[in-house]
């Protein structure tokens, strides 16, 4: 009989958390005093939002995500709604556009310009009314585009297709669930929520502290859990193995966490008490490493496992320990990692006693962590929807649209889009881009995108247009153009703008030498400053010690 080890040896039981230092973090962010059980932050690979303590109604600060450092106290804030922001979520399918929650009743769907937030942003485009009370949860379908769910505590949870006309929208396209009779069920009082990767099936936990899974078209109760020994707070559905994964706690008031099997809630499949700390448990997921991430509120230290679908199904990893405690935390999305440093997952720990959002890196050690690790990137869910909100609604499911995260590789959505959406696409293209007509989108590497994003974000800094007016723009020599952007984006004097790629690649390294230069100037004073209080506090103590 050959011998066999109960130990199962595993790529990511190396792996360590890398928190950033002070100067790629940011510092001074008035993070909120809210006592809701939620994130209070989200990301993206173009911007971090962070709900903020605010007076007089609620607001949020979106940062572009290479904007570190110390954050400027009247820095401009999104600061539409009446009432306290109880969370954001980035829409998965356009890093451009955000939706927030509020206990103004309302959820509202911003727009955020290229070149990040200039001014405070009161406007939304669109303001979701259908909810009598606060509304505490809001979830981005997974698959298909502009479709949007929201909990509230009228009992109601509704689904919105927010690409419908109009900018208020006060009818839902889907109502999951409402009481009935005037009756508010603790069940329908939701505390988490979290679709399938599909987006055919819904997972929550309620009041009543029950895991059920449900049909989000119908409202319909498919599985209900029936353990008295967990009472759950967090849910969670762990793509490609089949389960769900709740957190909650004991009887005893433990931290727990058990996996199930989504089409029988009746006993789980694993379950096990971590500890006796008091803060909710925020489960995260990657189902490409099978990486499950504890984060507890309150607590300074992450647990990560690794899942597999062989008893005993959790295997405990390590953890990340510091000492200053997390009131929520953002998650970047695959398609914004380091690759070449192996990073495998990232963290946006808010530190509300610092005034301090810290990203935390977790990194697998490699030998050579300058190439692309194929183990450690497979394919993974991209930013192209598989299917409109009208599709969906009839029925069709379709799993996520697949990305390589290799540089340089480009996989096409084996989806096909109509023809209004492929109208949209060519109109936005044609409003945004101003290219030669020889060059196709296809024919343009990353490098290339990135490039003329910033370029954009130039013109519309310097010259603030409406984009239905771009198409007759002609440049006013007659008058000084007012810059509505910080002065690093903004050159200043009149330019015509480069004709071949050489200049256009001089002019953007040109820039790039000013704003190290700008850099090494701030630098520089800074250092000055302290210099100079030092001569003032030792000329203090000389006049001290004479008299």
């Amino acid at each position: 009989m050959s011998w066999r080890s109960s130990f199962r040896c595993s790529k990511f039981r190396h792996v360590f958390g890398k928190p950033s230092t002070k100067e790629h973090g940011y510092d001074g962010v008035p993070i909120t005093r809210g006592v809701h059980d939620n994130h209070y932050c989200s990301a993206n690979p173009c911007f971090l939002a962070v709900v903020t303590e605010s007076a007089g109604g609620g607001s949020f600060l979106v940062l572009p995500i290479h904007h570190t450092g110390r954050v400027d106290p009247q820095h401009p804030r999104v600061c539409g709604h009446s009432g306290s922001v109880l969370d954001v979520k980035w829409n998965p399918f356009d890093d451009h556009c955000i939706a927030s929650c509020s206990e103004d009743c309302t959820v509202k769907i911003w727009d955020i310009p290229v070149c990040g937030v200039q001014q405070n942003l009161t406007r939304a485009r669109k303001t979701l009314m259908g909810h009598s009370r606060r509304v505490a949860l809001i979830e981005w379908h997974p698959t298909a585009r502009d479709l949007l769910l929201s909990s509230a505590y009228d009992y109601k949870v509704l689904l919105w297709d927010v690409s419908q006309a109009g900018a208020v929208l006060r009818y839902p396209v889907r109502v999951v669930l409402m009481p009935v009779h005037h009756r508010c069920p603790s069940d329908a009082l939701l505390l988490s929520v979290s679709f399938s990767s599909d987006g055919s099936r819904l997972a929550v936990t309620s009041k009543d502290r029950r895991v059920r899974v449900l049909d989000p078209r119908t409202g319909r109760i498919l599985q209900v859990s029936r353990s008295k020994s967990h009472r759950a707070s967090k849910v969670l559905y762990i793509g490609g193995l089949k389960m769900l994964l709740s957190t909650g706690s004991s009887p005893w008031n433990h931290r727990q966490i058990v996996l199930w099997d989504p089409d029988d809630l009746s006993e789980p499949l694993y379950e096990e008490d971590l500890d006796g700390s008091a803060g909710v448990l925020f489960p995260f997921y990657d189902p490409d490493t099978h990486m499950l991430y504890l984060a507890g509120k309150g607590d300074g230290n992450i647990r990560y496992y690794e899942l597999s679908t062989e008893k005993p199904y959790i295997r405990f990893l390590t953890e990340n320990r510091s000492l200053l405690p997390q009131k929520g935390l953002g998650v970047m999305p695959k398609r914004g990692l380091d690759v070449s440093a192996c990073e495998v997952f990232r963290f946006y720990r808010l530190i509300a006693i610092k005034d301090l959002v810290e990203p935390l890196s977790m990194i697998v050690p490699r030998k050579e962590s300058g190439i692309f690790q194929e183990d450690l990137y497979p394919m993974t869910a991209g930013n192209q929807a598989a299917m409109t909100a009208l599709e969906w609604l009839s029925g069709i499911n379709r799993s996520p649209v697949l990305m390589s995260l290799k540089p340089g590789t480009r996989v096409a959505n084996p989806y096909p889009e109509s023809p209004a959406e492929r109208r949209l696409v060519r109109q936005l293209s044609s409003l945004r881009f101003q290219m030669d007509p020889a060059v196709t989108g296809s024919e343009l590497d990353f490098m290339e995108e990135a490039f003329l994003e910033e370029q954009l974000a130039y013109q519309d800094a310097k010259y603030p247009r409406e984009v239905s007016d771009l198409s007759g723009w002609q440049p006013d020599e007659t008058q000084t153009p007012t810059y509505r952007c910080t002065p690093h984006c903004c050159e200043p004097a009149e330019r015509p703008p480069p004709t071949t790629e050489s200049e256009l690649l001089q002019t953007f390294y040109r820039q790039q030498d000013e704003i190290r230069g700008l850099r090494e100037t701030l630098n520089g004073k800074d250092v000055r400053i302290s210099q100079l209080e030092q001569d003032i506090k030792n000329t203090r103590n000389n006049m001290r010690a004479t008299f």
